[in-house]
């Protein structure tokens, strides 16, 4: 889990594991979340599938600044 602050807001982009089948490499969900004042302000569905779990964090957190931005 990668974090980030932005404008007041602690930004969080999560990898989560993803192995459908032990034949295929493994992927890696990502998903974003925000948070103000230890508060859940906003969290993320499913936002992809990424090769490795840095790249998923990274969409994560990039989803959660756009959001931020856009409704801050």
């Amino acid at each position: 889990m990668q974090s980030a602050q932005h404008r007041g807001y602690m930004l969080w982009g999560h990898a989560i594991l993803q192995q459908k089948d032990i034949l295929h490499p493994e992927r890696y969900a990502a998903s974003g979340t925000i948070t103000k004042d230890n508060k859940v302000i906003e969290a993320s569905g499913v936002l992809g599938e990424f090769d490795t779990g840095e790249e998923a964090e990274l969409a994560g957190i990039q989803w959660a600044r756009a959001w931020v931005d856009s409704f801050d």
